[in-house]
């Protein structure tokens, strides 16, 4: 929803600020006063193409600056278009491109009567509409996930269908891998624990040796312990005339008990090392075989059990070709099935739902009185190879503006007027569970007096109730609707040039601009009317 518009140098606008309320807000005033200058300043902050004429005779640029709440978020952008055609964009004070713009604003915005920007011209869109005016939300969401499913099943079989057909030179090669591989037939982890084992094997007496040494450093006669036990004793005595030594004494005692422990375990070290001479020359002969892989398909030996991970995968798939290429033509048949029966339950969905969206869609043309006007909501089945995420048929609304004409899409109406006040229709008819939130109509009183003023003015405040309607009109009958009400005025500037102003106008303000809008003057007659008009 827009909140605030700061316009600045766009065509007759110089300045002024434009703060829409969130039901109907209208635009008023004379015909040249500017007022296709707000709706080109929108157009611009949306991220629409724009040039240079944009900008303001005798200025450098033109600038809109805009405040959205796009759900519960709070977004502030700005658009710059200087005259010699450079465009420049911000997004909550970050550079933005026109497409982020346009993602980000454009998606919420509707100028209904510039066919450039119209949601609802862009058959793209209209099955997403019906599926959300009918509800249909949990049969689009099965057969997406079936649609899915099936595409997922249907590139499984094309890889099957691939590894099937390796290359004899490939082929060739993975089985010479495998075969290598398997003749050392390393074990996940081995290496690793040879790797650790290893040295202790290769230098085995030397351990034992060394260990049997320390073993008599600490435990024989007049070595280590024996020698800590006795200082202990003579400490233990001296603290009979001196307690201080106790304390010493019975450190050394625990020292004993300490290496008492280390002897022990030196011992069953020195009784417990492997000198096996087959197992060393086991062991080495494991490690030389791995680093002979190591050296073809390294640096690591993970990296040699994925080399073979690889080769079997390729050899499995021509050895096994054919029951796995059944397999997966069984998976796609079955996931065609499935496929099939989520797409005819949303098909049925959509049929049903579509003559009763262009039935509701007529009834507000008629409120317009539009005559024979009619939208017919078509839904045509499609291909397979054509059944996309928006579904297995097309979706299109179609136009004729009378009966026995023939229907054509919605885009190519050509009158202003009458494509906006289709556009009106249905918007009214879609209500909450359209996606834009605010919506411009240009034109929409073309052509438009009398009684069907009176019903435009109508079906606009109704839609308003679900949406934010900014309408530039011509029509009193519709400006005495307005939550808000906006002239648009045109002055001249102390350089002698023209100047648009955008103010809004309560009270008596609005009372003379109604009485103009009815009569082109201000008498007593005309003001009389305008209050009328406004009081009902």
């Amino acid at each position: 929803m827009l909140d605030e518009l700061h316009v600045q140098n766009v065509a007759l606008i110089e300045d002024a600020v434009f703060s829409p309320c969130d039901g109907l807000t209208v635009v008023t005033g004379e015909t040249g006063a500017g007022k296709t200058a707000l709706l080109s300043a929108i157009k611009l902050l949306v991220g629409e193409r724009a040039d240079s004429s944009a900008v303001r005779d005798g200025s450098d640029a033109a600038r809109v600056e805009g405040r959205f709440f796009v759900g519960d978020e709070e977004v502030v952008a700005e658009r710059r278009l200087t005259s010699d055609g450079r465009s420049r964009g911000t997004i909550n004070g970050d550079m933005a491109t026109m497409k982020m713009l346009a993602a980000t604003l454009g998606s919420t915005v509707d100028l209904c009567g510039q066919h450039e920007h119209q949601h609802l011209l862009k058959p793209a869109n209209h099955a997403v509409m019906l599926d959300a005016w009918a509800k249909d939300e949990d049969e689009l969401a099965a057969y997406r996930k079936a649609l899915a499913a099936a595409k997922e099943a249907q590139e499984h079989l094309e890889s099957v269908r691939q590894a099937g057909k390796a290359s004899s030179a490939m082929l060739e090669e993975a089985r010479f891998v495998l075969a290598r591989i398997d003749e050392v037939d390393p074990r996940e982890g081995e290496y690793e624990e040879i790797e650790e084992r290893l040295p202790r094997v290769e230098h085995a007496e030397e351990l034992a040796s060394s260990a049997d040494q320390a073993y008599r450093c600490i435990s024989a006669d007049g070595a280590a312990l024996e020698l800590v036990r006795e200082a202990a004793a003579l400490l233990d005595d001296m603290a009979e005339y001196d307690e201080s030594l106790r304390s010493s004494a019975g450190s050394l005692q625990e020292a004993s008990y300490l290496l008492e422990d280390v002897a022990r375990d030196v011992r069953r070290y020195r009784d417990g090392v492997d000198r096996n001479p087959e197992l060393l020359q086991q062991l080495q002969e494991r490690m030389g075989a791995f680093h002979g892989l190591i050296r073809l398909w390294g640096p690591r030996m993970e990296d040699v059990l994925a080399k073979r991970a690889e080769a079997a995968e390729i050899v499995a798939g021509v050895d096994d070709s054919h029951n796995r290429l059944k397999e997966a033509e069984k998976a796609v048949e079955v996931a065609e099935a499935q496929l099939r029966e989520a797409a005819e339950a949303l098909d049925k969905a959509r049929n049903a739902a579509a003559p009763n969206f262009s039935k509701a869609v007529n009834a507000q043309l008629g409120r317009l009185k539009m005559g024979g006007a009619e939208v017919v909501c078509q839904v045509a089945p499609l291909e397979r190879s054509k059944w996309t995420a928006s579904g297995p048929s097309s979706v299109e609304f179609m136009y004729r503006a009378s009966e026995g004409m023939t229907l054509r899409p919605l885009a190519r109406i050509a009158s202003g007027g009458e494509i906006s006040r289709v556009m009106l229709a249905c918007k009214v008819v879609l209500g909450e569970v359209d996606a834009r939130d605010t919506l411009v109509f240009d034109e929409v009183d073309a052509g438009v007096g009398g009684s069907v003023a009176v019903s435009l003015a109508d079906v606009l405040a109704d839609l308003a109730k679900t949406h934010q309607v900014i309408v530039v009109t011509h029509l009193p009958q519709v400006a005495v609707r307005a939550d808000r009400h906006f002239v648009v005025s045109k002055s001249q500037n102390a350089d002698g040039m023209n100047v648009t102003s955008l103010d809004v106008v309560e009270g008596d303000d609005r009372v003379f601009e109604v009485a103009r809008m009815l009569a082109g003057d201000t008498s007593a007659a005309s003001l009389a009317h305008a209050r009328e008009l406004l009081a009902d």
